[in-house]
């Protein structure tokens, strides 16, 4: 198919300058509804050594959580506030005003616990989080506090006996967004201005008024008070909130009769650097907030090469190559210890510091159990170079050390042509005819979408997407003069799609997104430059936090003569990486998968469809994805995939190969078994005749909605990605996704895919309905697009 003729002005069009539209909140967070969870204490300078062993306590209990904590106070000395920063890195201070109370809390209100009363009231005016835990600073965290983190529903807290009835201990509250609500706070003024209450209890004399026993009631060991311990008696193995209720506190000195519960607090009781020693010489996963924070420190002190790698991973994970390096380069690495320099090695190749990364890399080489990694990354590092018979070798070495090795199959195969002596086949056409593309270009057993996007982009500017029309420019390899030579031989270049502006996929110094091209050689580009329906694909959680991406960025609007995104969010959060006089250059040119129909010569809707409902789950990134709550969507899942067998059969659509664990966790957690389609080993044409004779498809990835959507088919997107509600804002469709995260998702799903099914015909024609409006702004962009090309 030719290039879209039609001058229609587009449906959808952006206009310049679009402001954030007021009213819906369009944070990360807020489209993907992943739970933001928090710990709250209040803290005065009298309880500061209680708070300062509950922080300590929390991050070797449990190593693997680092949510936020708010620490709510009526004043802090800044030395204190110091001393409590050095051991956690997300405290978020907040003062108290506690002066709303004044009308009901009674007696003297310099006393801690009428303060601390205060701050159990005042936390349920907190907006920022879905759920929030709260801990006495009289308190230890002995246990893993895992099944606290996953609730989702109501106000637990842990029971005590008064008076023939049971009533809430305040000392550990887990409160959900419901209670943390305007009208929750309503009827606590309510109630304490009437003194309808407990007057020597004041927070739980409230509370339980309130609640009337309704509360969840928790097993007593998540708040273990110290009088049961009377007579020196130990504390049970199974304790997992230590809670030393009473006047006398361990700090001030103690109390007879209670040295084993003591003994628990002091051990606690610890300066900076051994807590610091503590927690690095814990063995298992830790979080990399907290590593980071506080093996940092320890490594400036220690010089352990060990705990320098470790950060170091840390970092890598993040995407923060520039400081896995600099912790290196902060130890002396003997020559013998491999790990590490196979470490920094991958943060120097991160950063393009290809020289030393190979040195770092070589030296890996040496040891067995390091050999096969550090070689698959030479060869990424030769490839990257265009050396392809060079990458295949050390991809063969790779092999040679472990033949199961993934990463150095990829290579090796990746690069089998080259080192059989096959040249590329010559293009047909003369370079002067040919647009050059640069795109990420997956090869077999890859992501399915990143398969299509390369052909679909091509067929957005005409039916030949082969050699005679186009010049491929692969994203990851390094834009050296001889392919800027290339590229300024042809007509233009064009740039997309997908989403090419994230900071951990294919990282490198020289842009700092994934296409590995200098500033220099950017600027000189002479042709005219297309950046085509390419997308910000940064997760909730992910951030671009240095300049270079900035810079690169902003050099490259200022290059392009068309800029366009494929999704409005992209749009706002480009813009905001821009100067103002730039904003007009970002416009909005939508996916070229969800206009398939339109494009695709001969395409033909299906005459019937099978009787089938496609389910896609993507695990990249899970931490990100599900936070703590992949159990519930599996469960919740299970629900869904039981009742949706009632309207059809229900298969699971792979699009990598790591996309098939929803078939083993549904089968292994839930006895449920589903065929499994592998997508990534289809080619094109397969993937789109898939989704095109589906009835339905339920999918978590960004393509596994917009391709069966541009193929005609309807969707629920499972939201775990900012970039599935945007798209779902586009087409004004944002009822058909489902946060991961949803409470009752197993009901959300069958009750939309009931509607999308029971009057099949119309869903369709509401796809292609939709689809009218993108294709519309697609065919105006083709036209601009045509007049930077010369016709």
């Amino acid at each position: 198919m030719a290039v879209p003729t039609a001058t229609t002005p587009p449906v959808l069009p952006d206009a310049p300058g679009r402001p954030l539209p007021d009213g819906p909140d369009t944070s990360a967070h807020a489209l993907t509804g992943k739970r933001r969870i928090a710990f709250a204490s209040f803290v005065d300078e009298n309880y500061l050594p209680g708070f300062l062993a509950l922080l300590r306590s929390l991050a070797l209990s449990n190593p693997g959580v680092c949510e936020d904590f708010l620490v709510l106070h009526d004043g802090l000395r800044p030395e204190s506030v110091a001393r409590m920063r050095a051991l956690h890195p997300r405290l978020r201070l907040r003062r108290v005003d506690a002066g709303h109370y004044d009308a009901y809390v009674k007696g003297d209100q310099a006393n801690y616990l009428v303060r601390k009363a205060y701050f159990i009231l005042d936390v349920f005016r907190v907006r920022d989080y879905d759920t929030v835990i709260t801990l006495d600073t009289d308190m230890v965290v002995l246990d893993d506090l895992g099944d606290l983190l996953r609730m989702r529903e109501g106000l637990a807290a842990v029971p005590q006996f008064y008076f023939g009835k049971y009533k809430l201990n305040s000392g550990l509250l887990v409160i959900q967004k419901e209670f943390l609500s305007d009208a929750f706070c309503a009827r606590i003024d309510e109630t304490g201005r009437s003194g309808a209450y407990e007057l020597d209890k004041h927070d739980q004399g409230i509370l339980n008024a309130l609640l009337e026993g309704t509360f969840i009631q928790l097993d007593p060991r998540y708040n273990f008070v110290k009088r049961r311990l009377r007579g020196d008696l130990p504390v049970p193995e199974d304790t997992a909130v230590l809670h030393f209720t009473g006047r006398h506190k361990p700090w001030q000195g103690g109390e007879n009769g209670y040295a084993g519960a003591e003994q628990r607090w002091r051990e606690h009781d610890l300066s900076d650097a051994e807590f610091e020693d503590a927690f690095m010489a814990l063995p298992g996963a830790r979080h990399p907030d907290l590593l980071i924070h506080l093996g940092t420190p320890y490594v400036h002190r220690t010089g352990d090469v060990t705990a320098a790698r470790h950060i170091a991973t840390a970092h890598i994970g993040k995407g923060e190559y520039e400081s896995a390096v600099d912790i290196l380069s902060r130890v002396r690495i003997p020559v013998h210890e491999a790990w590490p320099h196979e470490v920094l090695g991958h943060a120097l190749l991160s950063v393009s510091r290809y020289e030393e990364a190979r040195t770092q890399l070589l030296l890996a080489a040496t040891a067995p159990n390091r050999a096969a990694t550090a070689y698959s990354r030479l060869a990424q590092i030769a490839w990257i170079h265009g050396e392809d018979r060079e990458a295949h070798e050390h991809a063969r070495q790779g092999l040679s050390v472990d033949v199961t090795h993934r990463a150095s199959r990829i290579w090796h195969r990746r690069t089998e042509s080259a080192a059989a002596g096959v040249l590329p086949r010559r293009p047909e056409g003369s370079p002067a005819d040919q647009l050059a593309h640069v795109a990420f270009y997956m090869e077999q057993q890859g992501n399915a979408g990143d398969k299509v996007l390369p052909e679909s982009v091509r067929l957005a500017f005409g039916e030949d997407t082969g050699d005679r029309s186009w010049h491929s420019v692969h994203a990851h390899r390094l834009f050296d003069r001889a392919a800027l030579d290339r590229v300024n031989a042809r007509r233009g270049l064009v740039i997309g799609g997908g989403g090419l502006f994230i900071p951990d996929t294919a990282p490198n110094g020289n842009s700092g997104w994934q296409w590995n091209v200098p500033d220099e050689l950017l600027a000189a580009i002479e042709v005219p430059i297309l950046v085509h329906a390419v997308g910000f694909n940064a997760f909730d959680g992910q951030s671009y936090r240095h300049r270079r991406f900035r810079d690169s960025l902003q050099l490259l609007v200022e290059q392009s003569s068309f800029f366009g995104l494929r999704n409005h969010g992209s749009i706002d959060k480009v813009r905001s990486m821009l100067p103002a006089r730039l904003h007009d250059r970002v416009r909005f040119q939508p996916c070229p998968t969800t206009v398939t129909r339109h494009l695709v010569r001969g395409w033909q809707d299906p005459a019937s469809r099978e009787d089938t409902i496609l389910l896609n789950a993507a695990y990249d990134r899970a931490g990100l994805r599900f936070g703590h709550d992949y159990g519930h969507f599996l469960a919740e899942t299970a629900k869904a995939v039981r009742r949706l067998g009632d309207l059809a059969e229900v298969k699971i659509a792979a699009h990598a190969l790591d996309d098939e664990r929803i078939a083993f966790d549904l089968r292994r957690e839930h006895g449920i078994s589903l065929p499994v389609l592998p997508l990534y080993d289809y080619g094109n044409d397969e993937i789109r005749d898939t989704y095109a004779r589906t009835r339905l498809v339920i999918g978590m990835r960004g393509h596994a909605g917009m391709i069966p959507f541009g193929c005609g088919t309807p969707i629920i997107s499972l939201v775990s990605h900012p970039k599935m509600a945007y798209f779902l804002a586009d087409i004004e469709r944002p009822d058909w996704g489902v946060s991961v995260h949803e409470l009752h998702l197993a009901d959300r799903l069958v009750e939309r895919a009931s509607a999308l099914l029971a009057d099949h015909a119309a869903s369709v024609a509401d796809v292609h309905d939709r689809q009218r409006l993108l294709w519309a702004t697609t065919e105006a962009n083709a036209a601009d697009i045509r007049v930077v090309l010369g016709g």
